[in-house]
């Protein structure tokens, strides 16, 4: 008799130890996603572009690693920028370097690009600013993280933008706005659609 209640009462310990973990077993798997990984977000072993004979020079692009998104350095045909042409010129370059897969120095540590392959850049319509690039799409409809990629890039360079802000619109009669490269949209791209300021 008393080796019976011994017995019920360490089966009632049991299960309530086994209650009080608040955890409750499961038949269904359960998908958490890919183990955290930690990227450098650095490119290592690639010197910094050199000018060739004139023809290319360094340039900044910014791309995405860990949830920002960071400069890394490429080169780019040479423009000085002085002219509307040069100035296109050097915004499509750059749009193309973004569309460019990363190289192998940069996917090591981390890097990659949202920047749609279909993507292209045009001169300012009639009545445009002329400071103004319109792209074959409406900026605020492209993915947060491209969005942020072009505005910082164009922003970042002299021939294209230059005072760390870069006027985009859309195709056709799309109302343009600025774009700022602020420290925040670096940090946080997935906000880009929210930072452009329409223009008077």
């Amino acid at each position: 008799m008393r080796r019976g209640l011994l017995t019920a009462a360490l089966a009632a310990l049991v299960l309530a130890g086994g209650a009080g973990c608040g955890i409750r077993g499961t038949s269904v798997p359960v998908d958490a996603g890919p183990a955290p990984s930690r990227v450098s977000c650095q490119v290592s072993g690639r010197p910094t572009p050199v000018p060739d004979s004139g023809k290319e020079a360094p340039a900044d692009v910014y791309l995405v690693c860990s949830a920002q998104i960071m400069r890394v350095q490429r080169a780019v045909r040479y423009t000085d920028g002085g002219t509307e042409e040069d100035r296109l010129r050097r915004a499509r370059d750059l749009l193309a370097e973004l569309q460019t897969p990363p190289s192998r120095a940069e996917d090591e540590g981390g890097f990659s690009s949202e920047v749609p392959d279909g993507l292209e850049v045009a001169a300012p319509r009639e009545g445009d600013p002329g400071n103004a690039l319109r792209l074959s799409r409406i900026p605020d409809e492209l993915p947060a993280y491209a969005l942020a990629q072009l505005v910082c890039t164009f922003a970042g360079s002299a021939a294209v933008g230059g005072d760390e802000s870069v006027v985009l619109g859309g195709p056709d009669g799309d109302p343009l706005k600025r774009y700022p490269c602020t420290e925040e949209l670096r940090a946080r791209p997935e906000a880009a659609q929210t930072t452009g300021v329409p223009l008077d």
